[in-house]
């Protein structure tokens, strides 16, 4: 009865958190748009955070709830997810198109941050100032975006502002709020009733729960031909959960993590290189790069339980 319960649980918060996630973007940019804020900014900021809600929530939530498996795990998940599972989809889909800002900006300094962050889990601690460390880098990179005028491979919803947007972001707000809290302490249970570790959990089931954002957005964009918009949307969400939400987190609490994590943080680092190099050979990825990375996938998640 108790396993039922948490799974119910876990799925009702995955949908709240996905809903919720759908509000607040397009309620706040509707609001935003009424008090004269500009596309790029609401682009830079409301679009590229509300795709990045869940993992917000519910790495924040684990984290002030002394579970920093869960933290980390989420993040790094979520990312293989992201540029293995979602990215691949899409492209077996349609092969996805790429550009050599997309690939030399976001896909290099995507890369660095992968490195900077397993430098800074050497230790198996992602301590205040490194977390500090990594939202000043976010800081600077949004500047960079905002000073050059150029926009992050976001959709910006367009539409007229209605009084019910502002009930809408409040609901939205509390939809992913409750969704994160009752996502980890259902994740949880499961993994104390399995005998599975919470990183295991956390980058696997909780992970993908947090990317249906990522997958909603991608796979919208590659239904109406934005297949730029597919890649940009995941390298740009891949960059906000390394050093928004992580830096976030830590900076909070310090996060210390089981040794698991530094051989997931290689396979994704590892992961972010073949995928930027997909990107520059022939500028896409193929419907055959796409079944790799479905694939690798697969076996990533395989072997992860298989190590348990």
């Amino acid at each position: 009865m108790e396993i039922t319960q948490n799974s119910f649980i876990l799925l009702l918060s995955i949908v709240a958190l996905w809903q919720g996630a759908v509000w607040v973007v397009d309620s706040a940019s509707h609001i935003a748009q009424r008090l004269g804020v500009s596309e790029l900014v609401i682009g830079l900021t409301i679009v590229a955070f509300g795709t990045s809600a869940p993992e917000f929530a519910v790495t924040l939530t684990a984290a002030l709830r002394g579970q920093p498996n869960i933290s980390v795990g989420n993040v790094v998940g979520s990312n293989v997810f992201n540029i293995g599972f979602i990215l691949g989809t899409v492209a077996i889909i349609h092969a996805v198109k790429t550009s050599s800002k997309l690939v030399y900006r976001d896909g290099f300094i995507l890369i660095a941050m992968s490195v900077l962050l397993l430098i800074f889990l050497w230790n198996l601690e992602l301590e205040r100032w490194e977390g500090l460390a990594l939202l000043l880098l976010l800081v600077a990179y949004l500047l960079f975006l905002f000073f050059k005028k150029e926009k992050l491979e976001e959709e910006v919803p367009l539409g007229e502002f209605h009084w019910y947007d502002i009930l809408k972001l409040l609901g939205g707000l509390a939809l992913i709020l409750s969704g994160g809290h009752y996502l980890v302490e259902s994740a949880s249970s499961l993994a104390r009733h399995f005998g599975i570790s919470e990183w295991v959990i956390a980058v696997t089931i909780v992970a993908a729960g947090t990317s249906t954002p990522e997958l909603a957005t991608s796979f919208v964009a590659a239904v109406k031909g934005k297949h730029g918009l597919s890649a940009g949307n995941l390298i740009g969400s891949n960059l906000f959960n390394l050093l928004g939400v992580l830096g976030l987190a830590a900076f909070l609490n310090p996060l210390q993590v089981d040794a698991a994590a530094f051989r997931d943080l290689l396979m994704l680092l590892g992961l972010v290189i073949l995928v930027v190099a997909m990107m520059r050979t022939g500028w896409r990825i193929t419907r055959t790069e796409g079944i790799l990375l479905v694939l690798i996938n697969i076996a990533w998640l395989v072997r992860v339980f298989y190590s348990n």
